[in-house]
């Protein structure tokens, strides 16, 4: 199933969960636009999905190189079994599932961070 996302994501008030997601889509689009133009790096931003139908939301990639992914949640839940699954077999060195919450656990190196969205900016400085 397709997704579409909006630059204007406050359109989508009246789903708490999309929007939030396409929050999160708008940024980390801005973070690889950045890169591109001051660092010169060739970034994209996908999103994986198997025939199982186990998908993460956002990864992006760096110079043919996955840097990190993140899952959306609205709630803060135990870590997505899926982060783990893509991160073993893709070795993708970073996985984060964000959230609005307060609750911060996990590890993003070893099987997925749980942490509020505003606390992954910061980490993975996308100021």
């Amino acid at each position: 199933m397709q997704k579409l996302f909006f630059w204007d994501w406050s359109i989508l008030n009246d789903n708490p969960g999309a929007c939030f997601e396409n929050l999160v889509a708008v940024h980390l689009l801005k973070y690889c636009h950045f890169h591109e133009d001051y660092n010169g790096d060739k970034m994209s931003l996908h999103y994986i999905r198997n025939t199982d139908g186990k998908e993460v939301d956002f990864i992006v990639i760096k110079n043919k190189n996955p840097l990190f992914m993140v899952e959306c949640k609205s709630g803060e839940r135990q870590v997505s079994a899926t982060l783990a699954y893509y991160q073993t077999r893709l070795k993708i060195p970073k996985a984060y599932q964000v959230h609005l919450g307060n609750k911060d656990f996990g590890h993003a190196e070893n099987g997925g961070r749980v942490l509020p969205f505003i606390k992954f900016v910061e980490v993975e400085n996308l100021l």
